[in-house]
């Protein structure tokens, strides 16, 4: 069962929740419900989600800066890591987060719009 709730999210996103679990947005629902059907097809296999990845260890300088992706799933034996985004959520910090994700893990972010 699906169904909206509204939040003060910056972004004006509202977040969806289904089967109990619960999303930033519709566009990450969508695409969740998309993934499953081709893991369930054989597309995929071990689709996770809200994966943490640290980029910056907490030190005497702060803490931790970390990159929560929304999804990661392996296709054609190739780790996969996705972001839904909207012109509005491709901030300056986002981007500097992705960049760090090439340069540490060797991971390019695929995203997926609107």
């Amino acid at each position: 069962m699906f169904y909206g709730v509204k939040s003060g999210n910056k972004y004006h996103a509202v977040k969806a929740t289904y089967d109990g679990l619960v999303f930033d947005s519709k566009l990450e629902l969508n695409r969740y419900m998309e993934l499953k059907l081709l893991e369930r097809a054989g597309k995929i296999t071990g689709l996770q989600r809200q994966i943490k990845y640290v980029l910056i260890d907490k030190s005497k300088y702060g803490r931790e800066i970390s990159y929560i992706a929304d999804f990661q799933y392996i296709e054609n034996g190739k780790l996969i890591v996705e972001d839904t985004k909207s012109i509005a959520t491709k901030t300056r910090v986002y981007l500097l987060k992705k960049r760090l994700m090439a340069e540490k893990y060797g991971i390019i972010i695929s995203e997926i719009y609107r």
